[in-house]
């Protein structure tokens, strides 16, 4: 019984030790690739979404009630189509109001400017200034004839006094004379009086013509205030006239409805957002691009857009073209919560790429896409998986290079690289193999077991 122990505690060691020696003459697993030579392009690989260049905005004229909106987002609309309206009932009441004025007021200069009661009215006053004139003419006369008589009459008394001291004249003839001097005196007092008076009147009277000739003075100013208040009231319905034609909101362009912030009828202020048009045929790519990355693109380099928006996985996507960068960058944060530099870069696609995709699949504003931007390429250099090289303590560039079943390390300098792929410019010649993503445990002189 102790010896079939024996035995098979033999056998167990055995294994052990066999197994032990396999392992060891069978090294450490890795995974390799050789080095090449072919073509290489270095990029700028990052997220991207759709975008306009441009959108209209309709927007609210005035303050005022808008109609229920119809349109849909996704709806198509032609440049010059009516896609938004104001209640028509507040404006037409508006313009009638503002009509009503100006009217009004062209009524009143048309009857301030009827100057026929005035004109005959001066004709009167010149027919009464010359009546007043033969009437004074005439009481001139009457006072001379006045003053005549009033002298005869004192003539008069004067002999009939003499002649009565000699006795030819009677006292009652005596008394006739002086009665009929009083009444001549009288008589010519009256004669001067009606003189004065009508002299007065006369005056007043040649005040007339020019009375009326200041009062249609006075209606040529009346006419320009009615004028200036014409224009006022003409410039209010003008004003009412452009917020009737502006009621009527249209499409500045053909597009599609981007957004409809509004649906049913409301009152809204002045400059209040209702639809959103935009030209899809313009879409283009927004994408935040690192500082310390985006000083290698240029303007018209070339760019592969991929995702699922479009379609396509790196390396099978459409083409485009870095149609500008923005001067200004700004800070963000990641979604590790690293803050970063970034800049805006706007990716145009290819002509004829966008309307092709388009008519493949449904593709708007805003959608999530990436972009690789190329920055360099070589056509046939010394190429390394990417994965392969890592830094060395002096921070320069190492591989682990397979050489006679073990791992060596080997100093190495690159140029052109990318997600994939690294160009080798020294230290690799063309048929070395290398590690590819070498484990952080690896030590030079480490037997291997290489799978490529």
């Amino acid at each position: 019984m102790n010896r079939w122990l024996f035995v098979g505690l033999v056998v167990v060691a055995l294994a052990g030790v066999a197994a032990a020696y396999f392992s060891m003459s069978a090294g450490h697993p890795v995974q390799t690739a050789q080095v090449t030579r072919g073509p290489i392009r270095e990029f700028v690989d990052e997220r991207g979404k759709t975008r306009l260049p441009e959108d209209h905005l309709i927007t609210m004229p005035f303050a005022g009630r808008v109609e229920a909106i119809g349109l849909l987002e996704g709806q198509s609309v032609a440049a010059g189509q009516v896609v938004a309206r104001i209640s028509a009932t507040d404006i037409d009441e508006e313009v009638a109001e503002a009509k009503a004025a100006v009217d009004r007021l062209e009524a009143s200069l048309a009857e301030n400017d009827d100057a026929t009661v005035e004109e005959s009215t001066r004709e009167q006053a010149d027919l009464f200034v010359e009546s007043m004139i033969s009437t004074v003419a005439a009481a001139e006369a009457r006072k001379i004839a006045g003053k005549s008589r009033l002298d005869y009459a004192e003539t008069f008394l004067g002999r009939v006094r003499r002649l009565a001291q000699t006795g030819a004249e009677t006292e009652d003839d005596l008394d006739k004379a002086e009665l009929s001097y009083v009444e001549s005196q009288i008589d010519y007092r009256q004669d001067v009086l009606n003189v004065e008076a009508l002299k007065s009147m006369q005056a007043a009277t040649n005040l007339l013509p020019r009375i009326v000739t200041e009062q249609i003075s006075k209606k040529s100013l009346s006419a320009a205030v009615i004028q200036q208040q014409k224009r006022e009231a003409e410039a209010r319905l003008r004003h009412a006239l452009t917020r009737k034609a502006r009621s009527e909101m249209t499409s500045p362009v053909d597009g599609v409805i981007l957004d409809r912030a509004i649906t049913n009828e409301q009152h809204l202020p002045a400059g209040a957002t209702l639809l959103r048009i935009g030209k899809l045929e313009q879409l283009e790519i927004e994408a935040d691009v690192l500082s310390e990355d985006v000083v290698r693109i240029r303007p018209g380099d070339s760019v592969e857009i991929y995702g699922a928006a479009i379609g396509a996985l790196a390396g099978h996507g459409v083409d485009g073209v870095v149609e500008r960068i923005y001067p200004a960058g700004f800070m963000k944060i990641s979604s590790l919560g690293v803050e970063q530099q970034r800049v805006t870069i706007i990716v145009r696609f290819a002509e004829g790429v966008l309307s092709q995709l388009q008519a493949e699949r449904e593709i708007g504003v805003d959608y999530r896409v990436r972009v690789r931007a190329f920055t360099d390429q070589r056509a046939d250099t010394l190429l390394a998986p990417r994965s392969a090289i890592f830094r060395s303590a002096d921070n320069g560039w190492e591989v682990f290079v397979v050489r006679g079943n073990c791992a060596e390390k080997q100093p190495i300098e690159v140029g052109l690289m990318n997600d994939d792929m690294v160009e080798i410019t020294s230290g690799l010649a063309e048929g070395d193999t290398v590690i590819v993503a070498p484990e952080s445990n690896l030590e030079a002189g480490t037997r291997i077991a290489t799978r490529q």
